[in-house]
């Protein structure tokens, strides 16, 4: 009897523009993984007034790039995102540098690599095409992020303040991220599809 192996999916990228096999590939894949850490990096810096505390569009970017690129260009680009942070580049919200990635927000930096993993395997199995199926793989990938980030910020200050300022003033907020996510790349589909 033959194992089920379920059937990948080209992602966003993939489909919007096609990689050449072998060494040409490269050129491609270093412009997808640059436009994301850009990406990212803009979006820790654009704060939109919420309540309970203003967000940026952050997580929201991670999800979409995780989903967009699949699940191992996704997690290189975070992985570079990381990398430009540690090296001192004015990547992330606030700081830079290896002391800011031991510092409070450690856990979450972490889980933006988690978050797009998930977020891109789930794309290569045609979640992102579906508008309720894209909203479970944003939510899944939201929580993972935050998990990562609660757990690393508990270390710090004890498991109820990290829930009570880690992540219980982000839910409003990330509930609207995930909507607009879950909208977002299945209307791109839909766009890409008619072309």
């Amino acid at each position: 009897m033959m194992a089920h192996t379920p059937r990948m999916e080209p992602t966003l990228a993939h489909v919007l523009w096609p990689a050449s096999g072998g060494f040409a590939a490269w050129p491609r894949t270093v412009v997808l993984m640059l436009a994301g850490t850009l990406v990212l990096a803009i979006s820790a810096k654009v704060q939109v007034p919420f309540w309970p505390v203003p967000i940026t569009m952050q997580s929201l970017a991670v999800l979409v790039i995780g989903m967009s690129f699949g699940f191992r260009l996704g997690v290189a680009t975070l992985a570079l995102y990381l990398v430009e942070g540690a090296v001192g580049l004015p990547v992330f919200a606030s700081g830079a540098g290896l002391a800011y990635l031991a510092g409070p927000t450690s856990g979450y930096l972490f889980g933006f690599v988690a978050a797009a993993a998930a977020a891109g395997w789930l794309a290569e199995r045609g979640w992102d095409r579906n508008i309720w199926l894209s909203m479970v793989a944003m939510t899944l990938g939201t929580l993972i992020l935050m998990g990562c980030g609660v757990a690393w910020l508990a270390t710090l200050i004890g498991f109820e303040q990290a829930l009570a300022s880690g992540f219980t003033p982000f839910i409003a907020g990330g509930v609207l991220k995930i909507v607009l996510g879950a909208l977002m790349l299945p209307s791109v589909w839909k766009l890409v599809e008619r072309r």
